[in-house]
């Protein structure tokens, strides 16, 4: 198999709106065709057709969400390609969705490759203390330590998170789904969580348990 470079992989996911990761096991099965990696894509429905020569996803809407008592507010950017989607039921239901995940799952960034060398460096550093510290063979620790730096990316990051709604998909398998629907490219672009008196030292609620309860109404 054809050796997959950082760029392909960069310029299909570009293309399609497709996981990393996913995109990278696209193009090793395909050889590296660009072509055939996207109708690989579309066959597990993690991609919509090619974007259309010269068009933007620069549609969308700004969603808000505001949880019961006015404690966390989130505002999300969700672009698509037409206007015609961007009004539709549909759509705007998919990014009051997005709103209320971010709510209550507390992403800080939206994708892995916005997380700073030096942020994956530090949390590397510590997680291999703390695991020397657990006194874990030296042999298994390199291990250990990738997985744990994982699971922290995962849990930092909103495309990779389990959606709150539904935890057997991930936020971006969310997107990926109904972009295969609606035939769109559709990109989440960026947000902001606030809440109410961050940084000062209160008790800390269970703000999941309470979205949810809340979607359950």
């Amino acid at each position: 198999m054809a050796n997959v470079s950082a760029a392909q992989v960069k310029e299909l996911r570009e293309k399609t709106g497709a996981g990393m990761l996913d995109c990278k096991k696209a193009l090793t099965e395909t050889d590296g065709n660009m072509e055939k990696a996207i109708e690989f894509l579309r066959e597990q429905g993690l991609a919509s057709a090619a974007k259309k020569a010269g068009r933007v996803a620069a549609e969308g809407v700004v969603e808000s969400y505001i949880h019961a008592g006015g404690r966390i507010g989130v505002i999300v950017e969700v672009n698509c390609e037409t206007d015609f989607v961007a009004k539709t039921d549909e759509f705007r239901a998919m990014c009051r969705d997005i709103a209320m995940h971010i709510a209550a799952s507390r992403p800080e960034y939206l994708r892995r490759e916005d997380i700073s060398d030096e942020v994956v460096a530090r949390e590397t550093e510590i997680f291999r203390q703390q695991t020397l510290n657990e006194g874990k063979p030296e042999a298994v620790v390199d291990k250990i330590v990738a997985g744990r730096v994982d699971k922290f990316l995962r849990e930092q990051c909103l495309l990779d998170q389990p959606f709150v709604k539904d935890p057997s998909v991930t936020v971006e398998k969310l997107v990926a789904a109904k972009i295969g629907k609606i035939g769109e490219n559709i990109s989440i672009r960026r947000f902001v969580r606030y809440e109410m008196g961050e940084g000062i030292e209160k008790r800390q609620d269970d703000f999941v348990s309470e979205v949810m309860a809340q979607v359950k109404q």
